[in-house]
């Protein structure tokens, strides 16, 4: 009996990338006896509505387009409480999420390497009552989409680029915030956040810790001081430049649950796309619950 499957792809990622390969990788998909479901979204949240209506009646959801794509339909898998297994073919430009995994550069090879069907279970971010596959953030480079184009390739070289052109660095929104965790109490003024289960995050590759795995039941957690004078300032930028944490003006640490706490409402992305403003954020990792079809061209760094 033929298994079911439902693909769908954003058509417009990566200036519509899926066009050129889009009958092999269906060829690929019906050679291996599934019976595919096609959409193509038209809107934001078609692939979350999407995902929520076929879950129980297909064996493999597999999604293209770029991070922004797969969130929703983890999102979509998340809430109906379905371990149906799902397949990723990322076509947008920066793919943060692809790039940790290792998965391979060529849409057609990793539609190939889905049909290996071999489960790696990943893990998940819940923030608050949403769900994130891999990036949650607030501050200075909140309002910039990782999917434009002109998206600067790299959200930390972002970070540095807005501090340089910072002449007065009151100019500089900051969020007074207590964060709470088992590793760390602090109360302090920060300028960005991120919350991240990924060994890149913007392409920049080494600030969220070398040792990262993304199925180990922790967060990388980064949250930088806002400067209060101009060596400050220089200090973090040296560290993001560097991609390395050698400042108290950056805190980062691992953890599986934290809460921040704001007077203030906080404007938060979700990977990469809005996930609106809130005063008290509670985000918990939620260990290896995606099923992953994923071969791995390396599993560890």
């Amino acid at each position: 009996m033929a298994k079911k499957m439902l693909f769908v792809f954003n058509p417009k990622a990566g200036k519509g990338r899926i066009k050129m390969h889009l009958l092999d990788i269906v060829d690929i998909f019906s050679s291996h006896d599934y019976e595919v479901i096609i959409r193509a979204t038209q809107a934001p949240k078609d692939a979350y509505e999407k995902a929520k209506e076929y879950t129980d009646s297909v064996d493999l959801i597999v999604c293209s387009g770029g991070d922004g794509t797969l969130d929703e339909v983890v999102t979509g898998i998340t809430e109906k409480n379905s371990n149906v297994p799902i397949g990723y073919i990322p076509a947008g430009s920066t793919n943060d999420f692809a790039n940790s995994l290792f998965m391979p550069k060529s849409m057609v090879k990793a539609a190939q390497m889905i049909m290996e069907e071999k489960l790696y279970h990943c893990d998940i971010g819940r923030f608050n009552s949403q769900t994130f596959a891999y990036v949650a953030a607030f501050g200075l480079f909140t309002d910039v989409s990782y999917e434009t184009d002109q998206d600067l390739k790299n959200v930390l070289g972002h970070v540095a680029y807005l501090l340089e052109g910072v002449k007065r660095l009151f100019d500089i929104k900051s969020y007074h915030m207590k964060v709470t965790s088992e590793e760390i109490q602090v109360e302090d003024d920060f300028i960005v956040g991120m919350i991240t289960n990924s060994r890149s995050v913007g392409g920049f590759k080494n600030l969220t810790g070398k040792n990262v795995d993304m199925n180990d039941g922790l967060f990388e957690v980064t949250l930088i001081r806002h400067p209060k004078n101009p060596l400050q300032l220089q200090e973090i930028m040296t560290a993001l430049v560097m991609a390395e944490d050698n400042t108290d003006m950056i805190y980062s640490f691992k953890s599986k649950k934290l809460m921040i706490e704001t007077e203030e409402e906080v404007p938060w992305t979700l990977d990469g796309e809005f996930g609106g403003d809130h005063t008290y954020v509670e985000i918990e990792n939620r260990h290896k619950a995606l099923n992953l079809y994923l071969k791995s061209t390396k599993t560890k760094e």
